[in-house]
């Protein structure tokens, strides 16, 4: 069976899980969601998903919402990006909670700011604060990453594709890459896994919408 991701190409959370599927070889399909014109928000889609969110994934008879939950059940559905322990499993959900809290959930709405609200609407203050925020996170990631090529264990996981979710972004939001040696070279090998292609070569997006 088919499996469909309710997403839109400027989404992170939904990149993750369309990578996850892709380098699972997970036969599946995008649904686009027009999420700048309010569809997530409308009473179908939250017949969908009640936190009126993208992205959802519908697979095998079941409806999955938050990608962290959905990276976790492709993982183990495929046997796929796993880990190889109960230990290394659980360094995966560690690293899922802290990308949500700490990576992505900043990173995309200090790119939502920069590039999706007009500019005489965009809180310059709180997009300083939040890369503040970022700079702490990208500090952590790329000590880790220094002397491994993965997140966790010797092979890609869940846990890389969650972290990478915004990184591949062209929209500037205050990441670069040449900052960051050690995610930077990390990246690369993301981007050399069978099944990798960057968001808006995966997703349909609204150029339109893009500042």
């Amino acid at each position: 069976m088919t499996a469909k991701l309710y997403c839109f190409g400027e989404s992170g959370n939904a990149y993750k899980v369309a990578l996850a599927l892709s380098v699972t070889e997970t036969p599946w399909e995008p649904i686009f969601v027009d999420f700048f014109k309010g569809e997530a928000r409308s009473p179908a889609f939250q017949e969908i998903n009640e936190m009126g969110e993208v992205p959802v994934l519908l697979m095998d008879g079941a409806t999955y919402t938050q990608s962290g939950v959905m990276l976790t059940k492709i993982s183990e559905k495929t046997g796929q990006l796993g880990g190889t322990s109960d230990a290394q499993r659980d360094e995966i959900l560690r690293w899922l909670f802290w990308d949500n809290h700490k990576l992505s959930g900043q990173a995309g709405t200090t790119r939502f700011l920069m590039n999706f609200l007009p500019v005489d609407k965009r809180p310059e203050g709180v997009i300083a604060f939040l890369q503040g925020r970022l700079k702490a996170a990208y500090t952590v990631l790329n000590r880790h990453l220094d002397g491994r090529d993965w997140v966790v264990g010797d092979a890609a996981s869940v846990a890389d594709l969650s972290c990478c979710g915004y990184l591949f972004y062209p929209e500037p939001f205050g990441f670069s890459r040449a900052d960051w040696p050690h995610i930077d070279r990390w990246l690369d090998r993301i981007a050399a896994l069978p099944g990798w292609k960057p968001p808006y070569d995966m997703m349909p997006g609204n150029p339109s919408d893009r500042a």
